[in-house]
């Protein structure tokens, strides 16, 4: 099969696009015959590598799939080859107290696909069959790859884990990546007042179309202060801050017994704060990973109907992702960027 992997760890060089094995089904398993991914930061990590992350190479990214059923591994049922399908990479590999109670995405042997696992650059992927959803006909497949990891990311933090309520208050730091975009249109979804920040004009157009009430351009406004201004000195009820560096000025902008919403670090890991904030103002800091498969059910369900609706910014050949990764990595994206696997 035609692939996208690379052999050691690296820029965007190490990219290499060509022919690999095809999987095949073990028992309990799926062969998905891709017809779109999504990119997501993780595979910008992933390929540049970290202390201790050890894969077999080559390692083929991609977290985000969406295509059909090719073939079907013993024990499986439900499942007929031609089916179209997208893919929750979320994948539990060991059953335990937390997949008893439904809590997959806590469980021991818990893998992330296209990071640990192989991913999705590729014609085709073998995922556990529990992990598919089928797509109703005629639904694009390149914006079912492109809600798939960033709305059950998004569905997860707010509503399972940040129990958003309608009214409240909820400031999104940053405004056009994948999770962050649908973070604006399942809080506005769930009836809450959103504050967006952005950093540009055309970023803040997409926020705005997406829901945001209120848009803070961080390239010439104090974000934090603004947000504050906003909600007449009071704070937001909830921030949403997958940036991670970005967290001293959300524990300013939010209000007393506010939360923190986290699911990510795309500004950086590491970041020093003041934990007078956190006792000061009774602020709760709730991080989350993924999601469960009742919420990957419940969020495309809105998503399919028509209820949630995925920005897709640009779409590449397969063969074209090093200019994918590179545009995810300038930060130029508008929504989810798309690989075309046809």
């Amino acid at each position: 099969m035609k692939a996208v992997f690379f052999r050691s760890h690296g820029d965007l060089n190490t990219l290499e696009y060509g022919d690999l094995p095809t999987p095949e089904p073990g028992p309990g398993e799926v062969l998905v015959k891709l017809e779109a991914a999504a990119l997501n930061h993780v595979d910008l990590f992933v390929r540049e590598g970290w202390p201790g992350l050890k894969l077999p190479l080559p390692h083929t990214p991609g977290c985000d799939g969406a295509g059909t059923v090719a073939a079907i591994g013993p024990g499986v049922q439900g499942w007929q080859p031609s089916d179209r399908v997208v893919i929750n990479a979320s994948i539990c590999l060991e059953a335990d107290e937390f997949t008893q109670s439904g809590q997959e995405n806590l469980c021991r042997h818990w893998e992330l696909l296209g990071e640990t696992l192989p991913g999705t650059y590729a014609e085709y992927v073998k995922v556990p069959a529990v992990n598919l959803l089928k797509v109703p006909d005629g639904y694009s497949m390149h914006k079912a790859a492109a809600a798939a990891l960033v709305y059950l990311t998004a569905w997860h933090s707010l509503v399972t884990r940040g129990k958003i309520q309608a009214g409240e208050t909820v400031l999104v730091v940053g405004s056009s990546g994948g999770v962050n975009s649908a973070s604006i249109q399942i809080a506005s979804y769930l009836g809450a007042e959103v504050l967006a920040v952005g950093s540009s004009a055309a970023k803040l157009e997409l926020a705005e179309s997406l829901g945001a009430t209120h848009l803070i351009d961080r390239s010439t406004d104090d974000w934090s202060k603004a947000a504050y201004q906003l909600t007449n000195k009071r704070g937001a009820d909830v921030v949403v801050d997958n940036v991670g560096s970005t967290f001293p000025m959300s524990m300013r902008a939010a209000r007393k017994g506010g939360r923190i919403l986290n699911v990510g670090r795309t500004g950086g890991s590491l970041v020093e704060i003041n934990v007078a904030y956190i006792f000061g103002k009774h602020l709760s800091i709730i991080g989350s990973t993924m999601g469960t498969h009742a919420d990957f059910a419940e969020v495309m369900a809105l998503v399919f109907a028509g209820q949630l609706d995925p920005a897709v910014d640009e779409t590449f050949h397969l063969k074209e992702a090093r200019a994918a990764q590179a545009r995810l990595a300038a930060g130029e994206q508008m929504g989810k960027i798309t690989l075309d696997i046809s």
